[in-house]
């Protein structure tokens, strides 16, 4: 099943706003494909200029992005945690998604009411971050008095499992998010197995206004510095400009982009910066039939993105012919390539770099 970041944050600070935009048809380049699945699932492709630089030295018939699957999850209200507002469906959604993308609103607009009465980004964030930690605080306490029976009995995962929610109680009943805690491989899939929701990586995304598209103004930099300070990233972005853009044919937006100093849509960054903190990576596959980016994880081995294109295909792997971008750029064809020895052959333990073009052979 492919990764899923949700979206989330307080009621009227442009969450669905950027959600419809990530979505709408024409949100990103015409070549990069877009699909909603249901009313709050997209699918948003990832915006990636090496597939046109492969493309300037392949001829094919279709270009295929990497993509992000986005999840406009029910915005929270104090109290959520104890079954206000959407309350427990919320909590469930935010659950099953693999990240987060907290929108924040860093504009003041009197015609939008703040849901708090008034713009003030990190307490906004503090409003969330503790109907977070209340739901994980309960999942974790009743965790806790199943653990301890089996743990009794002298069942080692048990008994582990024990000590990775005391561990994460801990950090909670401080007012800290468990994905601040280091925990080793084993106890990893332990926290992934309990769904705690503050354990799950966080992106800021600062809903701005016109006037401040690049994000410098003081309501962001707050945000900038609570990011900073728990080792996370904020991306700065308008959503009702980028509402505006996404109605655009790309001729029109190109311009608007232009006139207003900028190189791309923020969304375009935005979806870049979701699929890193999914902890993605794309390598390509180039040809005359397609030119493709397969998603694979921080670290795959050769034999692990293989499988990316057919499970039968890691089973059965021989090697990987791989070469770069820039030796195709230097080259200008995979035969010069090969004719250079700039094409490597790579076994079973190769650990794919991001960008890598790649050929696999696989036994019968």
């Amino acid at each position: 099943m492919a990764l899923e970041v949700g979206i989330v944050g307080l009621p009227n600070v442009g969450k669905s706003t950027i959600f419809n935009a990530l979505t709408a048809a024409g949100a990103l380049a015409a070549n990069y494909p877009f699909a909603t699945i249901e009313p709050n699932v997209g699918v948003v492709a990832v915006p990636d200029d090496r597939l046109r630089v492969i493309n300037q030295f392949q001829p094919t018939e279709k270009i295929i992005p990497a993509a992000v699957r986005v999840v406009d999850i029910a915005g929270i209200v104090r109290g959520a945690s104890t079954g206000e507002g959407l309350g427990n469906k919320f909590l469930s959604h935010i659950r099953e998604v693999d990240a987060i993308l907290h929108v924040v609103r860093c504009f003041v607009d009197n015609d939008i009411m703040h849901v708090e009465g008034g713009v003030d980004p990190i307490r906004d964030i503090d409003t969330i971050d503790t109907e977070l930690a209340l739901a994980d605080l309960e999942t974790v306490n009743s965790s806790i008095d199943k653990s301890e029976r089996q743990a009794r009995s002298g069942d080692k995962e048990a008994i582990a499992r024990l000590e990775v929610l005391k561990k994460s109680r801990a950090h909670i009943e401080q007012g800290k998010p468990v994905r601040g805690i280091e925990f080793n491989p084993d106890e990893a899939r332990i926290v992934k197995s309990l769904g705690l929701i503050t354990a799950k990586k966080v992106l800021y995304v600062a809903n701005v206004n016109e006037p401040d598209l690049h994000g410098e103004g003081p309501l962001v930099q707050k945000v900038r510095e609570r990011a900073k300070g728990e080792g996370g990233h904020v991306v700065a972005v308008c959503g009702k400009l980028e509402s505006e853009l996404s109605e655009l044919n790309e001729a029109d937006k190109k311009e608007m982009l232009e006139s207003m100093g900028l190189v791309e849509p923020a969304l375009a960054a935005l979806t870049r910066e979701a699929y890193k903190l999914l902890g993605r990576q794309s390598y390509f596959t180039a040809g005359p039939k397609e030119i493709r980016a397969w998603e694979i994880s921080t670290g795959a081995t050769a034999p692990q993105a293989a499988g990316v294109i057919h499970t039968d295909f890691e089973k059965k792997f021989i090697k990987a012919e791989i070469y770069s971008i820039d030796d195709l750029v230097q080259f200008k064809s995979e035969a010069a390539i090969k004719a250079a020895g700039k094409r490597r052959i790579e076994g079973k333990d190769y650990v794919m770099r991001d960008g890598d073009v790649a050929h696999f052979l696989t036994g019968a």
